[in-house]
């Protein structure tokens, strides 16, 4: 499908450069590796709160999805989740996207928002763990109600295992954290919590210790073996795998798009969020230029950015003022 703008990436600041650009009158469609819209906030922290959204001074990851795609809707952009670029090409002045999936999507600019680029989980070395995924093991939490009642085993040392430790300890039947070291990578004050509740007895511990199989049928774990560093082995009882092992990432097939690429990072001017190559611009964390932060907000500054760049990009000649949207209101269709 032809849109004025194709959006690479459907996380927080995708979400919003949808509105910015619907505010110029540009129509966007979105692509996202993910199944859903939401990024990162979406696949590691939907119930965390975070604290420097301007106007909330704390709003969860997952509402702060929900009210960018309320934000975004009245624009009626078209969503491509679950499938990654793969090609990139240029036909008279418009560019020809190729996914995963085989779609092909056309565009008069394209925004790249993709954070790190696309990502998936990093998977614990298991025989048969493709058997359990999506049923009784996962890698992010989207509602904490769905572990009510149930034993789960905890793996990893950062702080998305130490933070849902934390946060199901009394709502989950039992808690596990399988790690294979006695130090945790995370913040101070979630380590001091955590070990509180192992000293209530609201945690378990098993350090140092690694997963060596999963034990269950139908897809449902009944049982985890883990073993440690001498080959000494445990069987702990288990409904749910948490798997916490980090996101990897990559750039992907934008890699090989021309683009001056730093590490993961795009090189932009920071005036209008364009790449070397016109008619492409990069936001969010993807995009770097002196002084960068990254921040939620600083890519929502991005996004504004890019899309009026992108107004001027696709309109060359036309003399455009900036108008409000408290005296604009909404595009009317």
């Amino acid at each position: 499908m032809h849109k004025d703008v194709l959006i690479i990436g459907a996380g927080p600041v995708g979400l919003f450069a949808i509105h910015q650009c619907g505010m110029l009158g540009l129509k966007v469609s979105v692509v996202d590796s993910l199944p859903e819209i939401g990024g990162q906030c979406s696949a590691l922290y939907p119930e965390k709160p975070i604290y420097d959204i301007p106007a909330y001074p704390r709003i969860d990851g997952a509402e702060l999805i929900h009210q960018l795609e309320e934000q975004a809707k009245p624009f009626a952009p078209n969503y491509y989740l679950g499938q990654s670029v793969t090609a990139l090409s240029k036909h008279d002045d418009i560019w020809h996207v190729q996914t995963s999936t085989g779609q092909t999507l056309t565009a008069k600019a394209i925004i790249i928002a993709a954070g790190g680029g696309a990502f998936g989980p990093n998977r614990p070395p298991l025989d048969h763990l493709e058997d359990y995924e999506g049923k009784s093991v996962f890698y992010m939490v989207r509602r904490r109600e769905d572990f009510r009642g149930k034993n789960v085993v905890i793996a990893g040392g950062g702080d998305s295992a130490v933070d849902w430790a934390i946060s199901l300890a009394g709502l989950a039947q039992s808690v596990t954290i399988v790690h294979r070291r006695a130090k945790f990578r995370a913040a101070a004050e979630s380590i001091r919590q955590m070990d509180a509740l192992i000293d209530a007895g609201k945690i378990t511990l098993c350090t140092p210790y690694q997963l060596k199989a999963l034990a269950g049928d139908n897809g449902q774990i009944s049982a985890i073996h883990i073993a440690d560093m001498d080959g000494g082995e445990k069987i702990l009882a288990a409904d749910t795998l948490l798997a916490f092992f980090g996101l990897a990432a990559e750039l992907g097939a934008i890699a090989s798009w021309g683009l001056h690429i730093d590490g993961h990072t795009i090189a932009v001017d920071p005036a209008t969020c364009q790449t070397n190559r016109e008619g492409i611009f990069a936001i969010g964390d993807i995009a770097s230029y002196p002084e960068k932060l990254k921040l939620i907000l600083t890519g929502f500054a991005d996004a504004a950015q890019a899309a009026h760049g992108i107004q001027k990009y696709l309109f060359p000649g036309q003399e455009f003022h900036q108008e409000y949207s408290t005296t604009k209101g909404l595009p009317t269709k």
